[in-house]
C-alpha cells in the first residue's frame, strides 16, 4: 500500500495528519482539557514538522537531495514524537515516574503556586482506553514508516 504513495504524497500526506492532529489538540484544550507540561513538549514535534512538510510540498521537485534529507528529517523528528508519547504514556500509566513537576512528587519543594496544576501522570480524557499521549505515538509512529518508506524513492523528482 505505502509503494502505491508518491513520495510528494507522503509529504503532503505527512504535512495534513501533523496539522489535523494539532488542531484537534488545541480543540481539546478549548473544550476544556488542558494539556500538562509533557503534552505542551510533544507539540514541538507537530510545530516542527508542519512547516517542513509544507516546505518540501511546496519546494518539490527543486532538488532530490534536499526530499531525501526532508523526509529523513521529518522521520526523525516524528520518531523522537512516537518516543516522547510512549514515555508520557508510560507516566500516565505508572509504568514509570515522570518528571516531578507535573506528577506531584516535589521532593524539590514547592510548585509555582501561580500556574493550574495539570498532572502528566492522570490523562486528561481517554477514548477507546488510549489518552492522547497514546494517540500521539500512534499518529506519530505512522508517520515515521511513512516517512522512511520514501526516503529511498527520492531520486526519481517526478513522484
Amino acid at each position: 500500500m505505502l509503494s502505491a504513495i508518491s513520495q510528494k504524497q507522503a509529504f503532503q500526506i505527512i504535512f495534513a495528519v501533523t496539522l489535523a492532529t494539532i488542531i484537534g489538540a488545541w480543540i481539546f484544550e478549548y473544550a476544556g482539557y488542558p494539556p500538562c507540561e509533557l503534552c505542551l513538549k510533544q507539540r514541538l514535534a507537530y510545530y516542527l514538522a508542519i512547516p517542513i512538510s509544507l516546505l518540501m510540498v511546496l519546494l518539490y521537485g527543486q532538488s532530490s537531495p534536499l526530499q531525501k534529507n526532508g523526509m529523513v528529517v521529518l522521520a526523525l523528528i516524528m520518531l523522537a514524537s512516537c518516543i516522547f508519547g510512549i514515555y508520557h504514556s508510560g507516566v500516565e500509566w505508572k509504568f514509570w515516574a515522570g518528571p516531578t513537576e507535573c506528577t506531584g512528587n516535589f521532593a524539590g519543594g514547592l510548585p509555582d503556586l501561580t500556574k493550574k496544576a495539570v498532572m502528566c501522570d492522570q490523562a486528561a480524557i481517554r477514548i477507546l482506553g488510549l489518552s492522547l499521549a497514546g494517540y500521539n505515538a500512534i499518529i506519530s509512529a505512522a508517520l515515521v514508516i511513512l516517512a522512511f518508506s520514501k526516503v529511498q524513492g527520492s531520486s526519481s523528482a517526478s513522484q
